[in-house]
């Protein structure tokens, strides 16, 4: 059976881009195209928000905004991007998607949609486990079972699975966050998310063409 591997990251704008293509993806093939998520950690350590850094990050997000759509509200924008002792940070994120994995496989991905909206839409600290919290009891996650995973996978599998997923981007040559690899028997496959921002039917068409030819 093929499998797509996604290799991202939750505070990635990129990936905020690549969202609706990763939704097109799921809606057209389901579980015949299992997906499998790697969270590469754009941001190991935290990293405090200054004004240039979030100048920087406004000119990203209105290209990312022209090319997929995807949108990014004023509490973002306006709030948490101006307010002081913001910082961005992927592990506590990484973690509550790696929790909400080990409770329920397909509970991954919606994990980081939630987590992406906060960020984008809604302007959250992302980085604070009550927030965290919150948005895995949102998605539907039992609030005893998700701390129990959360505290389970946030130190060595963590560190695990970060290294395990930059050694995979590396195998493929990705060369940053998105990063989607098609695997079948033949091996693995990197495909260009970049071409088909703003184009999900595309990208749907690309894989079905290939997909196609192995069933």
């Amino acid at each position: 059976m093929a499998r797509l591997h996604y290799i991202h990251d939750p505070l990635c704008g990129w990936c905020y881009a690549a969202q609706p293509l990763i939704a097109a993806i799921r809606a057209e093939f389901g579980d015949r195209l299992p997906l499998q998520l790697h969270a590469g950690a754009l941001f190991a350590e935290p990293v405090p928000l200054d004004g240039a850094l979030a100048e920087k990050i406004q000119q990203t997000d209105q290209r990312i905004a022209e090319l997929s759509g995807q949108v990014f509200g004023a509490a973002y924008r306006e709030g948490l991007l101006a307010e002081e002792g913001s910082v961005l940070y992927s592990l506590p994120p990484i973690v509550a998607i790696l929790a909400a994995e080990r409770i329920e496989t397909s509970r991954a991905l919606p994990m980081l949609e939630a987590i992406q909206q906060a960020h984008y839409q809604r302007g959250l600290r992302v980085a604070s486990e009550d927030i965290l919290a919150e948005l895995a009891e949102q998605i539907g996650l039992p609030a005893a079972a998700y701390a129990a995973a959360f505290e389970a996978v946030r130190e060595q599998p963590l560190v695990d699975h970060v290294e395990a997923s930059r050694a995979l981007m590396a195998e493929v040559g990705g060369r940053g966050f998105p990063t989607l690899v098609l695997e079948t028997r033949q091996g693995r496959l990197k495909l260009d998310p970049q071409r088909y921002y703003g184009q999900p039917e595309g990208l749907v068409a690309e894989l079905q063409n290939r997909v196609g030819r192995l069933h």
